[in-house]
Order: C-alpha cells, then sequence, then structure tokens
C-alpha cells in the first residue's frame, strides 16, 4: 500500500473556504487515479472528486463548482481546494490512492461548516 497523510481540515463557515492536501509515499504520476472521498456520521463513504495520472478529473455533482482537484506532481500531493462551503459538506474527508490495483487510503481530516 501507499502511505497517504492528509491534512488541511477544520471549521469553517458556510461561504467559507478549505484546502486539505494528502501526501504520498510515491510519485502520483505512477498512480492510476487519486480520489477524495468523504463520510458524514451514520453514512457511507462518497466519492468527491478523482484525478487520473493523466490528469483528467471528475467531480461529484454535489460538489462542482465548488471544489478542485488539483496536484503537485514534484510535491507528491494531492489538494482538494473547497469553495462556497455548505453545511451538507461537513464530513471526514480521506485520501483514496490507487497503485497497479491496489487500494490505498489515508487516515481522514474532519472538515466542519457551520451554518
Amino acid at each position: 500500500q501507499v502511505q497517504l497523510v492528509e491534512s488541511g481540515g477544520g471549521l469553517v463557515q458556510a461561504g467559507g473556504s478549505l484546502r486539505l492536501s494528502c501526501a504520498a509515499s510515491e510519485r502520483i504520476l505512477s498512480f492510476n487515479s487519486m480520489a477524495w472521498y468523504r463520510q458524514a456520521p451514520g453514512k457511507q463513504r462518497d466519492l468527491v472528486a478523482v484525478i487520473t495520472s493523466g490528469g483528467s478529473t471528475n467531480y461529484a455533482d454535489s460538489v462542482k463548482g465548488r471544489f478542485t482537484i488539483s496536484r503537485d506532481n514534484a510535491k507528491n500531493t494531492v489538494y482538494l481546494q473547497m469553495n462556497s462551503l455548505k453545511p451538507e459538506d461537513t464530513a471526514v474527508y480521506y485520501c483514496y490512492a490507487s497503485l497497479r490495483g491496489v487500494v490505498s487510503w489515508g487516515q481522514g481530516t474532519q472538515v466542519t461548516v457551520s451554518s
């Protein structure tokens, strides 16, 4: 497995912004894909955004236009820029990576959006 470490979560008011970071132990260009998921209390873990090794991205409908997934290949880090945050964005956010069929997860970082 790849080691993934998330950071950047916190408490923010509705309409505010946060940037999450995911630092990987391997070259992120080697990955088939990297993604951000989130899980609210009592709910399943849902896909938020994904980026492939080629740089293409996809987003959940609920975050399109507000969230942006990006990467810094030199730093082996993937980011999730979250703007116009809503209370329903409150969740633990997890970094995900797939490398040669092996899936890795970060430990998660809490994002809380107050109304």
